[in-house]
């Protein structure tokens, strides 16, 4: 089992940038996939990017695509997510989550554990 914690979130302008981060506990990090989802207001949870148990490969909704990078450091067990170019619809709850399965998850169902979640705002 791992346990998730995320930071990083808060209140951007739009064209603005934030980097979320994921603290993830237990030895065997880096046989998880790890990816972020999110979730905006009256809105469903969605799938947001994903990276692979080593970090080569890497997987973006193609909402975020060129703007957003996730990326992980299996030594010290984080994963983060740089956001550029922010704009106001990307406005939500960003999540961390784990999969159990490999080597990389691109659906929302896969994912096993997710984090309590960090708001991230982005003003017009």
């Amino acid at each position: 089992q791992v346990q998730l914690v995320e930071s990083g979130g808060g209140l951007v302008q739009a064209g603005g940038s934030l980097r979320l981060s994921c603290a993830a506990s237990g030895r065997t990090f880096s046989t998880y996939a790890m990816g972020w989802l999110r979730q905006a207001p009256g809105k469903e949870r969605e799938f947001v990017a994903a990276v692979s148990w080593s970090g080569v490969n890497t997987y973006y909704a193609d909402s975020v695509k060129g703007r957003f990078t996730i990326s992980r450091d299996n030594a010290k067990n984080t994963v983060h997510l740089q956001m550029n170019s922010l704009k106001p619809e990307d406005t939500a709850v960003y999540y961390c989550a784990a999969a159990q399965r490999g080597p990389i998850a691109t659906m929302l169902s896969e994912y096993d554990y997710w984090g309590q979640g960090t708001q991230v705002t982005v003003s017009s």
